[in-house]
């Protein structure tokens, strides 16, 4: 979910409340508002929440990032709703709400590398706690502004798009790009405005010399360039995004996320990505290229069909 960049053109204190799921990185998220310059809470109770500003506090004040979740004494989704509600109401205030999620497999992982336990699943698998805390967060999912996915990414990639949002720096910001290939077996990310399936392609999985490649080495790309369908393909999808990518900047959007996907997230979604990164940044200065199933992030210009680099990072 994207919302409208915040006007601080006001003077409103911004209040940002960050939730989600446990495991999706809303620690690592309030260590990145610190870093703008917010005063960053966590685990304040739900009852104490409008104590937290002032009535009277004029927007002077450095803003305020402040954790709830299920850890959160008293934490119920539809009684936060209801807070926020009472709090947009203050003249002295702006309270804005950041959901921060990621996919059930990829927590599943992370509490099984970092043997951590889940809040909601101390007697029980950890599955179960993830299932049932995604119920009690759910009605909070279609009332939140902001929507960060962390499946894939990296810290960075988090703060990139947190300094983008809520940087209090009132100089105007181009829209952000993710360009993001994916893997179908994985699930289309939920961060997705566009999503291009790109499984007519030839697959250089079935070439044993390339196999083992991905969509980054020169061989693969060379590969799928040849399939009769690809330079038709790229014409028909730049020519698509040509007038709706400035359109969707133009009605405030301050987020896009175009989703590449394809069988194993591995060989033609990373090329394809790489290719409609590469022209992006012709004309656009804030894009970002994720290979959410590769386990690389693209970030600087190497030798190679379309001129993109990668490098290893760890997910949130």
């Amino acid at each position: 979910m994207n919302a409208t960049a915040p006007n601080n053109s006001d003077k409103k204190r911004l209040m940002v409340v960050v939730t989600g799921m446990s495991g999706a990185g809303k620690t690592t998220v309030l260590k990145a508002f610190e870093d703008l310059g917010f005063e960053a809470l966590d685990n304040i109770p739900l009852s104490l929440l409008g104590n937290v500003v002032n009535p009277t506090e004029d927007g002077n004040a450095p803003p305020l990032a402040i954790g709830i979740d299920i850890r959160t004494r008293d934490f119920d989704a539809n009684a936060l709703i209801e807070r926020i509600h009472t709090l947009r109401k203050r003249t002295n205030l702006r309270s804005q709400v950041l959901f921060v999620d990621c996919d059930d497999e990829e927590l599943l992982r992370r509490y099984t590398e970092t043997r951590h336990r889940h809040p909601l699943a101390h007697d029980r698998p950890i599955l179960d706690g993830i299932t049932r805390e995604r119920d009690l967060v759910s009605p909070l999912v279609d009332f939140v502004d902001y929507y960060l996915d962390t499946t894939g990414r990296t810290p960075y990639d988090a703060k990139g798009f947190l300094a983008h949002t809520f940087d209090q720096d009132k100089t105007p910001k181009s829209m952000a790009v993710f360009v993001k290939s994916f893997s179908y077996r994985h699930g289309i990310p939920r961060d997705a405005d566009l999503v291009f399936d790109v499984r007519f392609l030839r697959n250089p999985h079935y070439d044993p010399d390339l196999r083992a490649l991905n969509g980054c080495d020169l061989g693969v790309q060379e590969f799928i360039q040849k399939d009769d369908l690809f330079d038709d393909f790229i014409h028909n999808v730049t020519e698509l995004l040509k007038p709706l990518v400035p359109r969707y900047e133009h009605e405030g959007k301050s987020y896009l996320t175009l989703a590449v996907g394809c069988t194993g997230g591995k060989h033609r979604s990373v090329f394809v990505a790489e290719t409609l990164s590469a022209w992006l940044e012709h004309s656009m200065t804030n894009v970002r290229l994720v290979h959410r199933d590769l386990d690389i992030q693209t970030v600087e210009p190497r030798t190679s069909a379309t001129g993109r680099a990668q490098e290893n990072g760890n997910s949130l």
